[in-house]
């Protein structure tokens, strides 16, 4: 015969029941996060059911989670907002819809550093060293800059018109249509005899195919020494960087990775490689990776590096997205050569060391320094013939 449970008795089990499910549930969170996440947490319920003033819940929180950030004393580590994280995601694919600039502030509105090639705005007319005084008939002025460049970005297919100052003083109107914009991460061209000037942008996804077709088109062309310009080259992917040591480097050890766990990869090259003499130009902006594979090809084959010191990262960053859309850029392992050189804090100090006028440096930014105007190049250049600097 079956018994019948008391109703309160049912409810009296589900209720120990949620309970015991609930500290276990807490158990595990403290374990995971700590005494002090606790006490963050506490403050947050605190605030959200307490307090009686008027704030908004998004920003108090984004300002939390910047401020763990910042408080780590790692410049490298970097909390970005839900459209900062969606802009990264763009930048780093080498894919965006956009009109295909690159802007920095100026003090007539927005001067434009570079355009991407075949992208929306190069169709338009617009050139590097162009200002942009106005969007859609608004003003730039300096308190709205930022919102100036939200209204240069939009939807592929919709319109934008921007009032332009050119270099010369003429002043011009453009209308825009966004666009994908599919970023090239590398260009070469051949120099005077059969030196080529292999120019990596950045080693964000794609970096490394398009290397190797720039390398297949100037062994076609008979190129006898090669020149890598890692000027400004911001970083980007281990696996792309890796895949280009591979493609210059023979068989041997080009890259080492310590995690936080303790845990250590060994990224090794194969006995392929293009075997042409190299030299590489490095400068203040070339930084984690580039700097790396500057580091690495001097390590491997003792071919100069040219240029002023480069930034001294030693730290890899994983992008971690959190649930309000924003995200964290946190340093989680540490990068070596092959052979075990760290560059943190000292960067990579080139032989010969050779600097830029702030004019030439810009001239190159925007791409109109000529090879004979790039005292840095013709630096390499001798380096490579074994002719001594001057």
């Amino acid at each position: 015969m079956k018994k019948k449970v008391p109703v309160f008795v049912l409810v009296l089990a589900c209720v120990l029941c949620m309970a015991a499910g609930g500290l276990v549930t807490l158990g595990v969170l403290h374990h995971a996060v700590g005494e002090d996440g606790m006490a963050l947490l506490q403050a947050q319920v605190l605030i959200r059911n307490r307090f009686v003033g008027e704030y908004d819940p998004d920003l108090v929180r984004q300002a939390a989670e910047r401020a763990l950030v910042e408080e780590l004393g790692d410049r490298w580590s970097s909390y970005l907002t839900p459209e900062e994280y969606r802009q990264t995601v763009q930048t780093r694919d080498n894919n965006y819809v956009g009109v295909g600039i690159t802007i920095q502030e100026a003090e007539e509105g927005l001067q434009v550093i570079s355009v991407a090639r075949d992208g929306p705005a190069e169709e338009a007319g617009i050139t590097a060293g162009d200002v942009i005084c106005a969007v859609d008939g608004v003003p730039v002025t300096p308190e709205n800059r930022e919102a100036s460049i939200q209204r240069i970005r939009g939807e592929a297919g919709t319109t934008v018109t921007l009032d332009l100052l050119s270099e010369t003083g003429e002043r011009r109107s453009v209308t825009v249509t966004r666009d994908q914009v599919l970023v090239r991460s590398a260009d070469w061209k051949m120099l005077e005899g059969d030196t080529a000037l292999l120019t990596i942008e950045n080693f964000y996804t794609g970096a490394a195919s398009q290397v190797s077709a720039c390398l297949d088109e100037m062994t076609e062309e008979g190129a006898g020494a090669l020149v890598i310009d890692l000027r400004f080259n911001p970083g980007g992917y281990v696996t792309e960087m890796t895949r280009v040591l591979d493609l210059l480097l023979p068989e041997g050890d080009i890259f080492r990775m310590e995690y936080y766990n303790g845990r250590e990869r060994v990224y090794r090259s194969d006995e392929d490689s293009i075997g042409l003499p190299m030299a590489v130009l490095v400068n203040e902006n070339t930084y984690s990776a580039a700097e790396l594979m500057a580091a690495q090809i001097r390590e491997t084959t003792g071919g100069p590096v040219v240029g002023t010191r480069t930034s001294g990262k030693g730290y890899s960053q994983n992008l971690f997205p959190l649930r309000d859309g924003s995200a964290i850029n946190l340093s989680c392992a540490r990068y070596f050569t092959g052979g075990g050189t760290s560059l943190i804090g000292t960067g990579l100090v080139p032989d010969p060391y050779v600097g830029l006028s702030i004019a030439r440096q810009w001239d190159l930014l925007m791409g109109q320094l000529a090879p004979e105007d790039d005292g840095q190049l013709q630096a390499a250049l001798r380096a490579l013939d074994g002719r001594p600097d001057t």
